[in-house]
């Protein structure tokens, strides 16, 4: 059983950065898929960015350029540095993992994800 654990979250103000690290667990395959979405009140869970284990990533069109996704394999941990923060980045951000599998083209759907973190709360002030 895949266990995902962020930290990270918090409130900053607009142009601010924040770095969200998710401690993963419980898989020792070679392939996967690895990522994180949010969700704002009353919107529905999109994803953000997506690595996969021979370190591609993809982005969402609204974040390209301002958040990096990077992982440390030695710590089984995944990161998402957040860069010039806009208001609209506020939302709970979840850690994902999808094991015995790359990140097709539908790694934006929540539907291709297999495991979920608990979330972290990630607010921006304008």
């Amino acid at each position: 059983q895949v266990q995902l654990v962020e930290s990270g979250g918090g409130s900053v103000q607009s142009g601010g950065s924040l770095r969200l690290s998710c401690a993963a667990s419980g898989y020792t395959g070679s392939s996967y898929c690895m990522g994180w979405f949010r969700q704002a009140p009353g919107k529905e869970r999109e994803g953000v960015a997506v690595i996969d284990s021979r370190g591609s990533t993809s982005y969402a069109d609204s974040v390209k350029g301002r958040f990096t996704i990077s992982q440390d394999n030695a710590k089984n941990t995944l990161y998402l540095q957040m860069n010039s923060l806009k208001f609209e980045d506020t939302a709970m951000y979840y850690c994902t993992a999808k094991t015995f599998a790359s990140c097709s083209g539908a790694w934006y759907f929540a539907w291709y994800v297999g495991y979920w973190g608990q979330g972290t709360q990630v607010t921006v002030s304008s």
